[in-house]
């Protein structure tokens, strides 16, 4: 098994602008899991989102009702290999091929974000990889808590001499250069056993990515991440939420309640079976009043004392007023622990709406209620060969985690896990040119 280094998960190394590649990808959640073979070829860089250097193209797609997971976490290993095994199978038979490593997803595990900041001198010299690196692994140093592994490592500003943020400080002349970091970690169990899952099934984990880190790569526009945004990711088992600022991830965090929970309170509150109550969630139930909404009646299949089915009518403010006091819970949990985080005034910017449960209808009205005035549903960027079926926000993360490998360059990869500094002494010169060989020719 994939050992975590320093108490990091596997970090991918940056993905050539000048090279194809065959990506895998695994969305393990707790209602599906979703795997994706795309080859991504050299483009022009994506007007979705600044640093993007390829054109996706998917070459198969696999999907299995999720088994063996509860908020996102594992609690039955065999049953979580058995549905990943069968996502892979089924995208390797479309794709004609077999794979031998994945980048996987993670929403559960209680994910959360700390930010650090550290400073070194520079003697008035300009700033050098060796210095950035320096920087960077002081902020680190203590980022990693007992039973947390770190999944994200990313600079998110720097300063010379105390002066306002650069984005890009080598080159430039200071005595003292400071940087701001944002490492984003989750429980070492929890990461360890959605790593195990995937390799048992005889795949190696490139990388591990915060689910609503991903949804965010897929869904965002580069002026929004720019200026300031959340995504909330609302899946089955959890409610996940990333923000962006400065065209960077700046914070994650994630509930273990989502879209599973109402529709065990529609099963409950109407006495029927889940796979009736959702499908009465995805077709006829919204969670914002209309004036229709008394008069309407809807069918509502219960159990009958001789266990055979029968139907109910009762109108669809009944089974309103069963959905919307937890949905507005989730809102208000989420909104709550954004704003002690301090990201408040972000959050009153904007936000997009995003996964499986963002499709429940009246959503964004209620979501405009609660967290922001402009609340948009978030739907991935289109990729050439994905089916139809995979286009909604449901794949969101899934589409997300093609995008990661051009982006993976930003990640800070720790100390003695490749800096270029520490590897040859020299600056990385020698780094540097054995990549560059690499990626040319």
């Amino acid at each position: 098994m994939n050992a975590f280094s320093h108490g990091m998960a596997p970090k991918m190394r940056p993905l050539s602008a000048r090279k194809s590649a065959v990506m895998t990808v695994l969305d393990i959640g707790t209602t599906k899991v979703s795997c994706v073979i795309a080859r991504l070829e050299p483009g022009d860089a994506s007007e979705a989102m600044r640093g993007q250097t390829h054109r996706c193209r998917v070459l198969g797609i696999g999907h299995q009702r999720s088994r063996g997971l509860k908020g996102g976490v594992i609690i039955d290993m065999d049953e979580a290999e058995r549905t990943v095994r069968a996502a892979i199978d089924a995208a390797e038979r479309m794709a004609g091929t077999t794979v031998e490593s994945a980048v996987v997803a993670m929403t559960g595990g209680r994910i959360g974000s700390q930010h650090f900041m550290a400073e070194v001198a520079t003697s008035g010299r300009a700033i050098q990889d060796r210095d950035v690196e320096r920087a960077m692994n002081a902020a680190t140093l203590h980022s990693v808590g007992q039973g947390r592994a770190v999944i994200h490592s990313l600079p998110t500003a720097y300063r010379l001499d105390g002066n306002a943020a650069v984005k890009e400080p080598r080159g430039m002349i200071a005595d003292r250069l400071s940087v701001d970091m944002h490492v984003a970690s989750a429980d070492t169990a929890a990461a360890r056993n959605l790593m195990l899952a995937v390799e048992r099934g005889h795949l190696e984990v490139e990388a591990v990515v915060a689910t609503p880190y991903a949804s965010g790569l897929a869904v965002l526009e580069a002026d929004e991440a720019e200026q300031g945004v959340v995504v909330f990711d609302c899946g089955g088992g959890t409610t996940s939420a990333a923000v962006f600022r400065g065209g960077c991830l700046q914070h994650v965090d994630a509930i273990a309640v989502g879209g599973h929970h109402v529709t065990m309170d529609i099963a409950r509150g109407l006495t029927m079976r889940l796979e009736d109550a959702e499908r009465l969630k995805s077709l006829a139930v919204s969670c914002y009043d209309d004036t229709t909404a008394d008069r309407e009646m809807i069918t509502v299949p219960q159990f009958g004392d001789d266990e055979r089915s029968t139907a109910a009518y009762v109108p669809r403010s009944h089974v309103t007023r069963i959905v919307r006091p937890r949905v507005e819970e989730i809102l208000e949990l989420m909104r709550d622990r954004l704003r002690n985080a301090g990201f408040g005034s972000i959050l009153n910017r904007g936000v997009v709406l995003t996964g499986g449960a963002s499709q429940l209808s009246g959503l964004q009205p209620l979501a405009q209620g609660i967290l922001a005035k402009h609340v948009r549903l978030g739907r991935p960027l289109a990729i050439k060969g994905m089916p139809e079926s995979a286009k909604s926000p449901a794949f969101a993360a899934t589409v997300g985690l093609l995008i990661y490998p051009q982006v993976a360059g930003l990640e800070h990869l720790g100390a003695g896990r490749g800096g270029a500094a520490q590897s040859t002494g020299t600056d990385g010169y020698l780094s540097r040119m054995g990549r560059w060989l690499k990626d040319s020719f």
